[in-house]
Formats: structure tokens, C-alpha cells, sequence
């Protein structure tokens, strides 16, 4: 592949990036897509094979940054450390990658053909570390017993995805900045490890 050809793959998955999270896939057309990106029509298809090839480019970008996760797991640290690094790698992916919400929810919600091959590997890809993680905890009696080491990894993930998902919603109530990361990842431990009973 030449960079002429590298550049224009790249290009397309930039364009196309916004318009799918923000209409959906079937909300795009090509003819949009190839507009916006100020090339022929006929480059998605010889570069992508059709917008079906051009939208799983885009979701395989997007979720590639969760296989980061796995990287937490191979290091040496306690389990609760691992923890908060998933806590951190997850609020910096968010600031990274403002779009990656948009197709966790529309995938979620109305999944298309990408769903069982991209999505579902990636998202439960990173739920098993997190298991992993807990079992590994509960084995060198750090947490608390009786927990379900699933249910435990689901309500971790699903605490901060949440904070980011209705971050539109609730503006008014908290302020959503990059600069309040610090706190809002010491407030999503600490809920975590000592819950909010007296």
C-alpha cells in the first residue's frame, strides 16, 4: 500500500468516524461519507469493499484501545492497583475517544453484522481481565468473600462507563472537566473498596 493509498484509507475512517457515532450506520451514506472526505465514491469501495468494510475499520479503531487493558493485567502489581489503572486507562480512553461511547451504546442498542465480531470479543475481552483480576484478589484474601467475581467486574466497568454515558444529562449536577479526573478516579476507588456504608 502506498502512502497516497494509506492516507486516503485514513482519511475515510477519520470522516467517516464522527458521522457513524453521531447518525448510526444505517443513518450514513457512502455518498455522505465520500463528501466529506472529498474523494471519489468508488475509493470505499476499493479500499473498504462498501460501507459495511469502511464502518468495521472504524469500530475495529475505536475498540482496539480496549485490548490496552490486557497490558494492566500482565503487570506486576496487587489487584487492587490493577484496579485503579483500569479506572485510569478507562477515563483517559474516554478523553481520547469521544466517540467510543456513541458506538458502545448504538451497538448495545441495535447491533449490526460488527456486533458478534468486534464488539461482543472486545467488551468481554475486558470484562475476563477483570474477573481474572478479582479471583486473584479473593484468592489472596484481599476482598471481601461471598462476591461474584463477574458481577463485581460488570459493576466496576459499569460505575465509570455510566459516569461518561449520561455525562449530557448531568452537567448541571457535576462538572464533567478533564481537570476533576483526579477526584473523580480517587471517588470511584474509594466507592469501590470501602462501599459508602458508615
Amino acid at each position: 500500500m502506498t502512502k497516497g493509498d494509506a492516507d486516503c484509507r485514513e482519511t475515510l475512517i477519520t470522516v467517516a468516524t464522527p458521522l457513524f457515532a453521531e447518525k448510526g450506520f444505517n443513518g450514513v451514506s457512502v455518498r455522505e461519507i465520500a463528501g466529506y472526505a472529498s474523494v471519489n465514491i468508488s475509493m470505499i469501495s476499493y479500499y473498504f469493499g462498501g460501507k459495511e468494510g469502511l464502518y468495521a475499520a472504524v469500530l475495529n479503531k475505536q475498540f482496539a484501545v480496549l485490548k490496552r487493558v490486557a497490558e494492566i493485567n500482565t503487570m506486576e502489581s496487587d489487584p487492587l492497583k490493577k484496579f485503579e489503572l483500569y479506572v485510569r486507562a478507562t477515563v483517559a480512553r474516554y478523553r481520547k475517544s469521544p466517540y467510543l461511547l456513541r458506538f458502545y451504546t448504538s451497538e448495545l442498542t441495535n447491533p449490526t453484522p460488527c456486533f458478534a465480531t468486534i464488539v461482543k470479543p472486545a467488551i468481554q475481552g475486558v470484562v475476563k481481565i477483570l474477573q481474572e483480576t478479582f479471583a486473584d484478589g479473593l484468592s489472596h484474601h484481599q476482598f471481601r468473600e461471598g462476591l461474584d467475581p463477574t458481577d463485581t467486574a460488570l459493576a466496576l466497568a459499569g460505575m465509570i462507563n455510566f459516569y461518561f454515558l449520561i455525562e449530557p444529562a448531568t452537567g448541571e449536577l457535576v462538572d464533567h472537566s478533564p481537570e476533576r479526573d483526579e477526584e473523580l478516579i480517587q471517588h470511584i476507588m474509594d466507592i469501590f473498596s470501602k462501599g459508602v456504608l458508615k
